[in-house]
C-alpha cells in the first residue's frame, strides 16, 4: 500500500528536478537555448519573408496576365458576334462591374445588346407561387410556340421570358411582335413584377447571354437567393435558373450561362453535374475576372455554330473557346402570303373584303 513516505519521495523528485532544470537553463545550458530560439525565429522570419516576395511575384504576374489578355480582347472579339443582337438576363443581383464588363465585350464583339432583364425575388418567392400560377395563365395567351404540356411552371415562366425578349416580327425585324410586348408588359408590371427591365425592348434579339448570381453568402436577408444543393430550397432555385438558360438555348440561335467562380454552389456546377445538362448547355465560369468575360462572346459565337463547351479554369472545363466564323445576320423582311403582296399590299382578297365592307 502506498503510503506518506512515497508521497513525499515523489515531491522531492520534482522539486530537484525543476531546480536542475532551472539551474541548468540559467547557467551552461542558457546560451545554447537562446541561441537555438533566436536561430528558429530568424528562420521562421526568412521564410516569410520569401514566401511574401513569391506571393508579390505571383499577384504581379497574374495582373500583368489579366492586363494583357484585356488588351488584347478587342483583337480577339473583333466580329465575332457581328451583326448579332444579344439580350442579357441577370438571374438576380449581379453586381454592376461585371455586368458593363460583359455588355462591353458583347460590343467589341459586333453585337448589339437589346436588352437588361434581372429576375426578382418575386420570381422564387415559394410564398408568390399561386401567384406565379395565376400569371402563367395570362403569359400563355401570348405563346408560340407553347410549353409543351408536361411543361413546370418554371419552364413555363423561362420560356414566357425568353420569347419577349426574341420576339421580332418577321414581317418588321427591328420591332417586337406584339405578342412579345405583351409578355414583357405583363411579367415588369403589377404589384410583384418577376422582372425588371432597364430599358424598354424594342427589338427582339437573336442571342441570350444569362448571368449567374454570385455565390458569396449575401449580406441582406432580402436578397436573391444564390443556387445551391443543402435544402429542397436551393434545389428548387437552381432549377427555375436552369430553367431559364435552357428555355434561352431552345428558343434562340443560341444561349450561354456567364457564372461567377466554380465552388460554393455555383450555377455551373449544377449543370456540369448534370450528364443531360452539361451537354446541350454552354457554360462560361469566372465572368467576374476579364477571362471569363472576354470568352463569354467566344462561347456564344461557338454555340450559335453549333459547338456546345464549358469554358474556365476548373474540371471539366476547356481554357478558351474555339474560333469561328458565323454567316452574315440576314434580316430581309418575311412577309405573309395570306396577308400581303411582296410590295407590302394587300391581297386581292383583302381588296374586295375592304371593298365590300367585310
Amino acid at each position: 500500500m502506498i503510503d506518506f513516505r512515497y508521497h513525499l519521495v515523489s515531491l522531492i523528485s520534482v522539486f530537484l528536478a525543476l531546480a536542475v532544470g532551472i539551474a541548468l537553463g540559467a547557467g551552461p545550458l542558457k546560451e545554447t537555448i537562446g541561441d537555438t530560439l533566436t536561430g528558429q525565429v530568424d528562420q521562421l522570419r526568412t521564410e516569410k519573408d520569401e514566401l511574401r516576395t513569391q506571393l508579390d511575384a505571383t499577384s504581379g504576374d497574374l495582373a500583368d496576365a489579366q492586363e494583357f489578355v484585356d488588351a488584347a480582347g478587342p483583337a480577339l472579339l473583333a466580329g465575332s458576334l457581328e451583326d448579332r443582337r444579344v439580350a442579357v438576363i441577370a438571374l438576380g443581383d449581379v453586381p454592376e462591374g461585371e455586368r458593363t464588363a460583359i455588355d462591353d465585350r458583347l460590343a467589341q464583339a459586333g453585337a448589339t445588346v437589346t436588352a437588361h432583364a434581372a429576375l426578382t425575388d418575386a420570381w422564387y418567392d415559394p410564398d408568390l407561387r399561386s401567384f406565379r400560377n395565376a400569371l402563367v395563365g395570362l403569359l400563355l395567351e401570348n405563346l408560340d410556340p407553347a410549353p409543351a404540356d408536361d411543361a413546370t411552371l418554371d419552364e413555363q415562366l423561362a420560356q414566357a421570358l425568353v420569347q419577349g425578349l426574341t420576339g421580332a416580327d418577321p414581317a418588321s425585324p427591328d420591332a417586337l411582335t406584339a405578342d412579345a410586348t405583351n409578355v414583357l408588359a405583363i411579367l415588369s408590371q403589377g404589384d410583384n413584377p418577376m422582372i425588371t427591365l432597364a430599358d424598354p425592348v424594342v427589338t427582339g434579339a437573336d442571342a441570350v447571354v444569362v448571368l449567374g448570381v454570385p455565390t458569396q453568402p449575401a449580406t441582406d436577408a432580402a436578397a436573391t437567393p444564390t443556387p445551391g444543393a443543402d435544402s429542397d430550397a436551393d434545389k428548387d432555385v437552381v432549377a427555375a435558373q436552369v430553367a431559364v438558360v435552357a428555355a434561352a438555348q431552345e428558343l434562340s440561335e443560341g444561349a450561354v450561362l456567364a457564372d461567377g467562380q466554380r465552388g460554393n454552389g455555383s450555377l455551373v456546377d449544377a449543370v456540369l453535374a448534370d450528364e443531360t445538362l452539361a451537354g446541350a448547355l454552354t457554360t462560361v465560369s469566372g465572368a467576374d475576372v476579364v477571362t471569363g468575360q472576354v470568352s463569354t462572346p467566344l462561347a456564344l459565337a461557338a454555340r450559335i455554330a453549333g459547338t456546345n463547351g464549358h469554358y474556365g479554369f476548373g474540371d471539366d472545363e476547356t481554357p478558351v473557346p474555339p474560333v469561328v466564323e458565323l454567316a452574315p445576320v440576314d434580316r430581309t423582311p418575311v412577309v405573309d402570303p395570306d396577308t400581303q403582296t411582296p410590295d407590302g399590299g394587300t391581297t386581292d382578297d383583302e381588296t374586295a373584303d375592304a371593298g365590300s365592307g367585310g
